[in-house]
């Protein structure tokens, strides 16, 4: 597991947050479902956070769209 500086944590948590009430906001689903379903697919992990070097240097609508994409490709695999 990566150890993270506390600010460093706190910025991939914060970014994750925002990614996760904007793709719940544009599905049009409560946030809580829509982190149960980051969470079941680990994209939290796998995407947000590791990918959060690249990530947060775009706009928030093309993070958005990339979690949607990536979560429903996901689901529709299991």
């Amino acid at each position: 597991m990566a150890v993270f500086s506390r600010t460093e944590s706190y910025d991939k948590v914060h970014f994750a947050v925002m990614a996760i009430e904007s793709s719940a906001q544009k599905l049009n689903i409560p946030a809580q479902s829509m982190e149960q379903r980051l969470m079941n697919t680990d994209l939290i992990h796998k995407r947000l956070f590791r990918h959060y070097d690249i990530l947060h240097t775009q706009s928030l609508e093309y993070v958005t769209d990339d979690i949607i994409e990536t979560l429903l490709n996901r689901e529709a695999k299991l």
